[in-house]
């Protein structure tokens, strides 16, 4: 039995000489510590044997273990540190420099932020200010202060999101437009006033591929000493320029808005077919992209402006609208749809 020992230990020296990482470590581990081992199971037999041999073989065999148990130790360490040192050389080695690098995903702005900042910059070069108001309203500020009142025919053009409250209060509902920022801030502000309102507004109505019932405005208002429509034509046409590019030709064009007189509407010549005619313009040549017009003397009224001393225009765009136009998007559910196949293109 003591030949035996001594045996596994010139062997189990022999190879952990030549161990050259911790997985072979490890292996070595379990074939000489190990509880299947030929060293384990000698312990055990110990209590088996003659009492003249059981005292020598088992002082013999834990010496052998314990000296095992060291060497291990040790090589572990001495392998860890080889480990540790092998990583680092390899982190110093330059590798081919004109492999692409890796790309690290990073969020973007919604298409429609997008196009609300790109607006808001062209208005704010041009001496606007932005501002936001409520998307929930009260119905004086949405539609009785903008020269629609309960009885007015042009009420039925807002499938509006009514909201109910306690008896007495006045109605409220979702926004149907930006323009109830115009009254509150003719309120608090006195002439000259430039701003531009963007924001969600809501309307009740089936949506289609043209029609959704949250969609984005963006509204604007300049009301001074004698402004014309003529100042109103330059701005909207510096803005169309800016916008969709120096080679567009723009149109205004007579059309109905309550709480503007005269009111217009303004179109861009199409980008596809040049003003020829095509199905994106429906063979007129033209796209129209907002209304507009000069701000009603019932309005500034409202507000103590004196329509004989200010005077000032007004305008109005639907925001989704611009990009479908600019990048050729055939459907207006895609902007709020959360595909993410959409959305990362832009």
């Amino acid at each position: 039995m003591l030949q035996k020992l001594a045996e596994i230990k010139s062997k189990a020296i022999d190879e952990l000489s030549n161990l050259s990482d911790l997985k072979e470590l490890e292996a070595w581990r379990v074939r000489y510590l190990g509880k299947k081992s030929e060293l384990t199971q000698i312990l055990r037999g110990v209590a088996s044997l003659p009492l003249e041999q059981r005292k020598a073989v088992g002082a013999s065999a834990n010496e052998l273990k314990a000296t095992l148990e060291r060497h291990y130790r040790e090589n572990k360490d001495t392998l860890k540190e080889r480990a540790f040192q092998d990583v680092e050389a390899a982190a110093k080695v330059v590798k081919d420099v004109s492999l692409p690098g890796r790309p690290i995903p990073l969020g973007r702005l919604h298409p429609t932020t997008q196009m609300v900042r790109e607006i808001c910059d062209i208005f704010v070069a041009l001496g606007f200010q932005v501002v936001e108001g409520p998307e929930v309203e009260w119905d004086y500020y949405n539609f009785e202060a903008l020269n629609i009142p309960p009885d007015h025919p042009a009420r039925d053009m807002f499938a509006t999101f009514w909201i109910e409250t306690e008896s007495g209060q006045r109605p409220m509902l979702l926004r149907t437009h930006t323009s109830p920022m115009q009254i509150r801030v003719m309120e608090r502000t006195r002439p000259p006033v430039r701003v531009v309102v963007p924001g969600k507004v809501y309307r009740y109505e089936a949506t289609d591929a043209t029609h959704e019932s949250m969609f984005y405005q963006i509204e604007g208002l300049a009301v001074d000493e004698h402004i014309t429509f003529s100042d109103l034509k330059g701005t909207l046409y510096n803005f169309a320029r800016r916008l969709f590019g120096e080679e567009r030709q723009v149109r205004f064009r007579c059309d109905y808005f309550p709480f503007v007189e005269p009111g217009v509407e303004m179109a861009i010549d199409c980008m596809v077919c040049g003003g020829s005619g095509c199905r994106l313009c429906s063979g007129t040549g033209w796209i129209e992209i907002l209304g507009a017009g000069m701000v009603h003397p019932d309005v500034l009224r409202r507000v103590d402006y004196d329509p004989e001393v200010y005077t000032g225009f007004a305008f109005g765009l639907g925001l989704e609208r611009i990009p479908m136009l600019r990048y050729g998007i055939d459907d207006i559910r895609l902007f709020y749809s959360n595909d993410l196949r959409f959305l990362s293109q832009f």
